[in-house]
């Protein structure tokens, strides 16, 4: 059965999609402009405006698919210059309603409009399970007992921001939090690490502190897994942390074997754990 992937940006949607493809799952993509990648082509696939639910709808209908899954990064858009057909005019009320509650409850809306039309909404990990998170170190470094208290604190951090739909992710250093994440995003909040002063923070000399994503309470591992690849290990060194834990099971590591090698080259941990 083929799947129609709903793809936004980042690095994410392309590595779902080459991970079907290669399971041997047919894969149509529908593009979302401005926000999806040139690498739509390598796929059959159409480009549309977040505004056009009707024109992806048919998209679909026609290729054949009944499995759906929206990922990558969806930017919120102005909604008064989105450009609409039939059916984004009748939903925009309820989309502007779902994103005044949270990103959450906003993309869940999205979803809600495919099964309402009698497609399947599959999360990624049933689309791609080989970029499920799974438990242990993914490469040849471990946490130490230090590394692991900070993980504990900063997954409970993540846990009661995110029960406010507030964010994936927060670091944690001998027991400060230094940073957790919201509306920027884990690389601006990685970034801000290091501009604190270096006795609050490890340095690439002398490594401390960790990173932490997990999925937020409010959230369906449908519409949205937490993610890390080479790029969030490469931002992590720089700002002297120690190491990146991710929640098993629940998020997602693109690139497994090339995030195993940066983080061996450059002394960090990669860790999946149960929180």
């Amino acid at each position: 059965m083929s799947l129609g992937l709903i793809a936004g940006g980042g690095e994410l949607p392309r590595a779902v999609a080459e991970s079907a493809r290669a399971a041997g799952r047919p894969v149509f993509v529908v593009a979302l402009g401005g926000m999806c990648g040139g690498w739509a082509e390598e796929f059959p696939h159409e480009r549309i405006s977040l505004g056009e639910p009707g024109r992806a709808l048919k998209a679909l209908a026609a290729a054949g698919t009944k499995d759906v899954l929206l990922v990558g990064k969806v930017e919120r858009p102005k909604f008064s210059e989105l450009k609409l057909d039939a059916k984004g005019v009748m939903v925009l009320p309820k989309v502007i309603a779902a994103a005044r509650r949270g990103d959450d409850a906003l993309l869940r809306m999205l979803v809600g409009l495919f099964e309402e039309a009698g497609f399947r909404a599959v999360s990624v990990a049933e689309a791609a399970p080989g970029l499920v998170a799974e438990p242990g170190s993914l490469g040849r470094i471990s946490p130490d007992e230090s590394h692991r208290a900070d993980m504990t604190q900063a997954f409970a951090i993540v846990r009661a921001l995110g029960a406010l739909d507030v964010g994936q992710a927060a670091a944690v250093c001998e027991g400060l939090a230094l940073a957790v994440e919201a509306a920027e995003g884990t690389d601006a909040m990685i970034a801000r690490i290091g501009q604190l002063r270096d006795n609050l923070r490890g340095t690439p000399e002398k490594r401390r502190g960790v990173l932490v994503k997990a999925l937020k309470p409010t959230q369906d591992a449908k519409t949205d897994m937490p993610v890390i690849g080479v790029e969030t290990v490469r931002r992590a060194a720089e700002v002297g942390l120690a190491g990146i834990a991710v929640e098993a099971g629940k998020s997602l590591i693109v690139g497994k074997n090339a995030v195993a090698a940066e983080a061996d080259r450059l002394g960090l941990f990669v860790v999946g754990v149960s929180p």
